[in-house]
């Protein structure tokens, strides 16, 4: 697993990244009631707004971690955001892109910086 600053993690199969918010995130958000994710074939760049995310505290915008092709995306947490607050980290991840240039993937943080970052 790789994690960003921005709180989101992504885990490597091949050429294909699964994305998701890390635990702490969703703590931080509280109770997740609404999200809209992109439509799969949808060609993101690093930085573009993929997914849109409400609470009952906030509502933010997710950004692309990584530049690809958006090949599925998480149904269940649409009709059911709540999986989120229950397994961040598992099955409540937002999509899978497959990944122009893997490269991207060595800037992001590991396991033990991520946990440096949040404490």
């Amino acid at each position: 697993m790789k994690y960003t600053e921005d709180h989101e993690w992504l885990s490597l199969d091949g050429d294909v990244v699964t994305i998701g918010i890390t635990d702490h995130a969703q703590e931080q958000l509280g109770d997740i009631v609404f999200i809209e994710l992109p439509e799969v074939g949808t060609q993101v760049t690093r930085g573009d707004e993929v997914v849109v995310i409400e609470s009952v505290k906030a509502a933010s915008d997710i950004a692309a971690p990584i530049d690809g092709e958006v090949i599925e995306v998480n149904e269940a947490i649409v009709a059911n955001p709540g999986t989120v607050n229950e397994d961040a980290e598992g099955i409540g991840w937002f999509l899978k892109v497959r990944v122009d240039d893997l490269s991207q993937l060595d800037e992001f943080l590991d396991e033990d910086a991520y946990k440096d970052l949040i404490e």
